[in-house]
């Protein structure tokens, strides 16, 4: 690394102050570089420059690794989404706002993105830590949603056609595919005015 030669990984100190990042740091760069099975324990030991049994004291498996990953890819969105939320006033600028803030981070990061959504590895539902920042991500959006709707179960019902609507959009913006729906536009300039669509219909529904 770094045009260094390093020592076998079974000599390596466990000299990182906060090991547990480290760990988190070297994973996502595998996953965001070359997909989930490229993550395994030896691997971003190596990465880290640690013994190759240091990953075990903060990740009992790899798929707990990989729920950590999940977990900290739904910090980030959430975050995204709060700022979204933050810098734009009520009503569509504000959908608007939080469908781009979503679709970027899921374009940027589209390796932790699928991750996050349980592809090339099992759904996150009993996972604990996953599924309490899965329901923080979206909490903006419910939220602008709620000042629209006095019902609320026709709020979860907007909140869930809002949210499956995006993440398609995201899907789609990730494989390439609205690249191919039309030329003269990018998949992004697509993206972009499909959510307008979407939210002039539902708000005026």
């Amino acid at each position: 690394m770094y045009g260094v030669k390093m020592a076998s990984t079974s000599d390596r100190p466990y000299h990182h102050g906060d090991l547990r990042t480290a760990l988190l740091g070297q994973a996502r760069a595998l996953l965001n570089r070359d997909g989930p099975e490229a993550i395994s324990f030896r691997a971003i030991a190596r990465s880290a420059g640690v013994s190759a049994a240091a990953p075990y004291n903060h990740f009992p498996s790899r798929r707990d690794l990989l729920a950590a990953l999940a977990a900290d890819g739904f910090t980030d969105l959430a975050a995204r989404q709060e700022q979204a939320a933050r810098d734009t006033p009520p009503g569509r600028a504000r959908f608007v706002a939080l469908g781009h803030a979503y679709l970027e981070f899921a374009v940027e990061q589209p390796q932790v993105y699928r991750l996050m959504f349980g592809i090339g590895a099992q759904n996150w539902h009993d996972v604990p830590l996953v599924a309490t920042v899965k329901g923080a991500s979206i909490r903006p959006l419910r939220e602008a949603i709620a000042t629209h709707f006095d019902d609320p179960a026709r709020a979860e019902i907007a909140v869930i056609s809002t949210w499956s609507t995006v993440h398609g959009l995201a899907m789609l913006l990730i494989d390439g595919t609205l690249d191919q729906a039309r030329e003269g536009l990018t998949g992004t300039d697509l993206a972009g005015a499909a959510i307008r669509w979407f939210i002039e219909q539902s708000l005026s529904a």
